[in-house]
């Protein structure tokens, strides 16, 4: 039998795709059952540090809408204390306008942190992060969402309701509520406080 060029090229790159695929799937299993389970058992073992439960305040746009719902009913089961600030529909409105809202609520001491959702995620946290005092970080995963309080004390967590869904959203919460900033770590300290200079600039 003659196997054209064609075809021993392309057998040649199925063949490379589904090793990839392969050795993507085992390092992915490592990752979630190793190193990205000891940051997170390491934030929740000092869960105890900080309130049991938390004043918080939620802020969406119309995009972020349908996701705000589910988040607050989530934190509400949680114990938690929440404050809505809208917006309450999916007629258009300008994400920076929550965002502000957001950040009056937590700089004025009302609430402590905040969760903003828009579509992306990505402009919620680009407007709350033009905010002096604020550290917004825009986490779909749960690495993410304990390791940016940790190692930069965010206080506003931003989530894209066009990208994951409530049960995602809900460990993306729990990771996020759960953990506390290393405080007792100088390095830690320091950049965080090079950021708060920055805003002065």
């Amino acid at each position: 039998m003659v196997i054209s060029l064609s075809e021993f090229t392309w057998e040649n790159k199925r063949r490379r795709e589904e090793a990839h695929m392969k050795d993507e799937g085992m390092a992915r299993r490592r990752l979630l059952g190793g190193l990205a389970a000891a940051p997170l058992a390491a934030a929740q073992g000092r869960a105890a540090a900080g309130p049991a439960k938390w004043k918080l305040v939620v802020g969406c746009d119309h995009a972020g809408f349908p996701l705000k719902g589910p988040v607050i009913q989530t934190l509400q089961a949680w114990g938690h204390t929440v404050k809505d600030i809208g917006t309450y529909s999916t007629l258009p409105v300008d994400f920076p306008d929550i965002a502000q809202r957001l950040c009056n609520e937590i700089l004025s001491g009302r609430s402590q942190r905040g969760i903003m959702v828009c579509g992306t995620g990505v402009g919620a946290a680009i407007a709350v992060n033009k905010v002096r005092g604020m550290r917004a970080a825009l986490c779909h995963d749960t690495f993410c969402a304990h390791q940016c309080v940790e190692h930069d004390d965010v206080n506003v967590l931003c989530l894209g309701a066009w990208i994951i869904g409530p049960k995602l959203a809900e460990e993306v919460l729990n990771a996020y509520l759960n953990a506390r900033f290393a405080s007792e770590d100088a390095d830690l300290k320091r950049r965080v406080q090079k950021l708060m200079e920055m805003e002065k600039r």
